[in-house]
């Protein structure tokens, strides 16, 4: 039996995978997530991500658990060439924030999958332009306040209801949340993996959103 491994502890990713796998492990993947000399966003990007699923199955390999894919992925938020991490504590957040108020970024996100049994890796970059709305100061004071932002690169959660940074959002909800599911969807029948062919109907209700661009994707598949 195929086994699948998600190589990260992040609850919304879990939440997002279920939609398209019912049963896999999790497992730590640190990695030095400092951007190379030269390297672009979308490469740096990228390179986490098979990093992440190579060092998912490092302990897999030792163990003889070898009929398995690892799912590695890694999610930014990029302002220009800019990179935004995750704030250093409030006052940055009120600095990311206001960085990226009424303007369009790009959340960027590596998708990869290691067939730990041929030894096989490839990986996809997606990206999703978010517009973010308008949003007044004490609106950011109250966000912050909430805690929500804190642990998300650029300092805002896209699924927030309350403080809805970006409610015309036109590109893949789920890319911007962490995890591409479509796009994962496609990586995985590459590389000879059925999937759930419901999966675009199972994001959108898992998430609240009626996605314009899942058709597209999954068009890559056929």
């Amino acid at each position: 039996m195929t086994e699948f491994i998600l190589a990260s502890k992040s609850p919304r990713r879990k939440s997002l995978l279920r939609n398209l796998i019912e049963s896999f492990l999790v497992v730590n993947s640190d990695v030095d997530e400092q951007v190379s000399p030269g390297e672009t966003p979308g490469e740096f990007v990228i390179r986490l991500a098979r990093e992440k699923a190579l060092k998912g199955g490092e302990d897999l390999i030792r163990n003889s658990f070898q009929n398995a894919f690892v799912i590695g992925a890694d999610t930014i938020v990029v302002d220009g060439k800019e990179i935004l991490g995750k704030p250093q504590d409030e006052k940055d957040a009120v600095r990311i924030l206001a960085q990226l108020r009424g303007r369009t970024h790009q959340v960027l996100s590596g998708i990869a999958l290691y067939n730990i049994l041929s030894g096989e890796v490839q990986a996809r970059l997606v990206c999703t332009e978010v517009a973010m709305r308008e949003y007044t100061e004490d609106e950011v004071r109250d966000y912050i306040a909430s805690g929500d932002p804190m642990d998300k690169a650029g300092a805002y959660g896209i699924q927030n209801r309350d403080f809805n940074p970006a409610p015309e959002l036109a590109g893949c909800y789920a890319n911007v949340m962490g995890l591409p599911l479509c796009h994962l969807a496609v990586l995985m029948k590459d590389m000879g993996i059925e999937t759930d062919s419901r999966i675009a109907e199972r994001c959108q209700d898992s998430i609240d959103y009626q996605c314009p661009v899942y058709a597209d994707i999954l068009e890559l598949s056929e």
